[in-house]
């Protein structure tokens, strides 16, 4: 009973044309372009086993020659993807055939093509076949040899489209001619691997036909679709016909010869085949990775997510030795031979160069023929395997190192066969490129005491490898002080690189940089995926399990003074005058030194694990202070701030602008921590003020309108408060005060993680308090019937104090970066007053507003605190 493949079908994966545009069920699929179609197997002959069903399928796509283009040995429970690029798409047919047993018998396969618009995508006239473009570097004379190359879509497998040839007219009379002129017709060209390819030496003829020659005429080339009839367009869309625009011709003539157009196969330069999908059964399917005390982590699963490296082009060369005088392939040869070819054949476009040699016994011409005999053998037996022959180039190179005389006559006696055997042989050269993924980084956290960490593969075969330097089941761990090899798992004695360091580890403030892990690089190598020896599978890379902390609180010794006022009300202040006075002291003081007096409660402590599995702490108060008293200079910044308000026009010294003495409170700690497979900086942060900024303001409006012009702040405003001013300042003292109070704090945790910021919890919250007081008073020096103030004013003044403090981490290590803003002060006015002085009574009304101070802010850089 027979065994094997009867059919294979159509997953239904990938898009086929229905019978319209030609599949005809079980026989031709016709698919889409530059998209994969699976297949798989239909039905299995009667006398197939269910173990023989789970044996490995060989699956191959042959060209019209019979040739396979494509070879790939896969398990029977997968699907195979074949896919047709636009450049292959047209009537040409592929046939895919799947084995069991590994011989093709043409019976059970389906016949395939691609269906594409018809488009020429580009073009080149040159001077010789396959060279370079040269419409824009040179001109042509008439009966020179001429190449026409154009690349198509959808027209692969015709062998009668026809191109026309024409010559672009010129205008008469400024008039352009309704067309050009049709110089040629050439006939029955065929489109072969998505190229037109035409040899022209007979452009004799084209001069012979031209009368009103001009000194370079220009052509061009339109094609005709063998079905339609009609044009063929480019591909940009706007219905142009024109092609391969211009051949410049000059009028010259340097040749009389007139030949018949020549269709020509394209100029192909084989190239090693880049091909991600790999299926080779020299292969391991996953890697599992174990840490020591933890369950299993997969971190290779059949390629998902892998990514190429720079493809590495590798050489081989290998041998077929023969008997002596014999072209004959020996039993040894056979099995080494059938496993080059399917490489080859699973290879594709790689050119194969075989050698021929001999040995120096016999004449010298007798041997030349033998060693080319002997390439020729191999060549054979590669193209019985359906290799395409236009891959292969033979060579004979005779005797190595000859010794015949001048006479012809052979100066070696037979001897021992064994010094000259390796000489009887044909090499096998060619290039190819192992799959070279890119290497799989896995990251973890040890401490000083090692922690076992096992790599497994998961279904390791190498048995069937037929790459050229065998692959083999070794494990390979290479580290700079550990090297292992292993069959089937190794382990990695895993330890941080902290433990090469003193007890004071001040490198690892920022644990997670370049130079602060070991690497351990596992190298697990097959045809599938890691084929490249030199190129490590796996790198495990390991952190030190430290963790800092840092607690600190700062304040200062003395507030910063930073009240002005020299002048209030018209009185003379002994207060104001004195913090005046120290406020240009702290000033002097923050410019020469950076900071002020203060004081700082520290707590900066590192702890890690040692080599004997113990928690061991170091504290690094000291060491650490003069980083945190940097961080004065960010409140000077503030005190700047207040310098500015205070300074600005409207105030000269007529309001006071107190910013009292901060004190901070910092907590932060960071640490590596493992999140999604990856190894993160984690920091967290805590921060609490009393206050960060505390600010009293107190404005003295009357003052400030008298002096630089009411009508300029509240129309009418100027005229009312001169009046009084000049008819009842011995009499009654009238203020306008605002007074503006309050503190900006800070509290909360975050915990920032540095690789997924998206994770960050946590907050740290800015809150404060800003409290306006406004107060109009009117008060008599003496009482008296004949004067008096009465009326209603209503005033109110609007402004805000922001701040706060950016706490954060990057890979650069924890930084603080304040802000402070501070929003200028409107105030806006409403009033009705009657004022009686004597006989005189009169009453006023107005309203208005006016920006008082204006607003400010400081912008601070980031300062790092570790």
């Amino acid at each position: 009973m027979a065994k094997g493949i009867k059919k294979i079908i159509w997953t239904g994966e990938g898009k086929v044309y229905n019978a319209n545009k030609g599949s005809i069920p079980g026989q031709l699929v016709v698919v889409a372009p530059d998209q994969y179609v699976w297949f798989k197997i239909g039905e299995w002959q009667p006398g197939t086993t269910e173990q023989d069903r789970k044996k490995d399928i060989k699956w191959a796509v042959f060209n019209e020659k019979s040739v396979i283009d494509l070879q790939k040995t896969i398990p029977s429970n997968f699907s195979y993807g074949y896919r047709i690029p636009k450049k292959l798409c047209g009537p040409y047919l592929w046939y895919i055939e799947a084995t069991w047993s590994g011989n093709f018998d043409s019976k059970s396969g389906l016949k395939i093509r691609g269906e594409s618009p018809a488009k020429i995508v580009d073009s080149r006239w040159t001077q010789n076949e396959g060279g370079a473009d040269v419409r824009k570097t040179y001109q042509f004379s008439y009966g020179e040899l001429i190449w026409l190359r154009l690349f198509t879509e959808g027209l692969n497998g015709y062998d009668n489209v026809e191109v026309r040839v024409f010559r672009k007219l010129r205008s008469a009379l400024g008039l352009w001619p309704k067309d050009d002129e049709e110089t040629r017709k050439i006939y029955r060209v065929s489109v072969t691997n998505g190229e037109i390819n035409l040899k022209i030496p007979n452009t004799y003829s084209w001069y012979q036909s031209m009368n009103d020659r001009s000194d370079v005429e220009e052509f061009y080339v339109r094609v005709v679709h063998p079905v339609t009839g009609k044009y063929i367009e480019d591909t940009g869309g706007k219905g142009d016909t024109a092609h391969a625009r211009f051949l410049r011709i000059k009028d010259k003539l340097k040749s009389q010869i007139v030949e018949i157009p020549e269709n020509r196969t394209p100029v192909t330069i084989y190239q090693p085949d880049k091909n991600e999908a790999r299926f080779e059964l020299c292969k391991f399917e996953q890697i599992n990775v174990t840490e020591e005390g933890s369950k299993p982590e997969l971190v290779f699963d059949n390629g998902s997510g892998v990514k190429n490296v720079i493809d590495k082009r590798e050489k081989t060369l290998e041998s077929i030795i023969f008997k002596f005088d014999s072209t004959e392939l020996l039993p040894e040869s056979l099995k080494q031979l059938n496993n080059i070819l399917r490489f080859l054949l699973e290879h594709r476009y790689s050119t194969i160069q075989l050698d021929g040699f001999a040995c120096v016994i016999g004449k010298q011409n007798h041997n030349n023929v033998l060693s080319e005999n002997r390439a020729k053998t191999v060549r054979e037996f590669f193209i019985k395997g359906k290799l395409d022959p236009n891959r292969i180039k033979t060579a004979g190179h005779g005797e190595v190192t000859p010794t015949d005389d001048k006479k012809g006559r052979d100066n070696i006696k037979y001897k021992n066969e064994a010094d000259y055997q390796n000489n009887r042989r044909v090499d096998i050269a060619f290039e190819y490129y192992g799959h070279n993924a890119q290497t799989i980084i896995y990251e973890t956290i040890v401490g000083n005491k090692p922690k076992d960490i096992t790599v497994e593969p998961v279904k390791f075969d190498t048995k069937a490898c037929f790459d050229r330097k065998k692959h083999n089941k070794t494990i390979k761990l290479i580290n700079i002080d550990v090297k292992a090899e292993n069959e089937g798992k190794i382990t990695v004695p895993a330890v941080s690189t902290m433990s090469k360091f003193n007890v004071i580890p001040l490198n690892y403030i920022w644990p997670k940089r370049d130079g602060l892990m070991n690497n351990y690089m596992v190298h697990i190598h097959s045809c599938r995926y890691y084929s490249v020896q030199n190129n490590p599978t796996l790198a495990i890379h390991v952190y030190s399990d430290i963790k800092w902390t840092i607690e600190f609180k700062w304040s200062h010794t003395q507030p910063f003074a930073y009240t002005y006022g020299n002048k209030l009300y018209g009185y003379e202040l002994d207060d104001a005058k004195k913090k005046a006075i120290g406020a240009a002291v702290d000033a002097g003081w923050s410019e020469n030194f950076g900071e002020m007096a203060q004081k700082f409660e520290l707590s900066f402590v590192g702890e890690w694990t040692t080599s004997a599995g113990k928690k061991q702490k170091v504290e690094f108060s000291k060491e650490w202070s003069e980083r945190i008293a940097k961080t004065l200079r960010v409140i000077n910044q503030v005190k700047q701030m207040a310098d500015r308000v205070s300074n600005s026009c409207l105030a000269k010294g007529r309001f006071m602008f107190e910013v009292k003495a901060p004190v901070l409170a910092v907590s932060a700690q960071w640490y590596l921590k493992k999140t999604n497979k990856v190894v993160g900086e984690i920091v967290e942060i805590g921060a609490e003020t009393k206050p960060l900024i505390e600010a009293a303001l107190s404005i003295d409006l009357i003052d400030i309108v008298l002096k630089y012009g009411g009508n300029a702040i509240c129309p009418g405003a100027g005229e009312v408060l001169t009046w009084i001013k000049d008819k009842m300042n011995k009499y009654v003292k009238i203020t306008f005060l605002i007074t503006v109070g309050g503190a900006l704090n800070i509290a909360g945790k975050s915990i920032i993680n540095v690789k997924f910021p998206k994770e960050t919890t946590g907050e740290v919250k800015i809150t404060g308090e800003l409290k306006v007081n406004i107060e109009f008073k009117a008060t008599a020096k003496a009482e008296t019937g004949s004067m008096g103030v009465s009326g209603i004013v209503k005033a109110d003044a609007k402004t805000s104090v922001t701040g706060g403090v950016k706490l954060g981490a990057d890979k650069e290590g924890v930084f603080v970066a304040p802000i402070a803003e501070f929003g200028g002060i409107k105030a806006t006015f409403v009033a009705a007053t009657t004022i009686k002085f004597g006989f005189i009574k009169r009453t006023f009304s107005f309203d208005g507003d006016a920006v008082l101070v204006e607003k400010d802010d400081v912008k601070f850089k980031k300062h790092y605190l570790v």
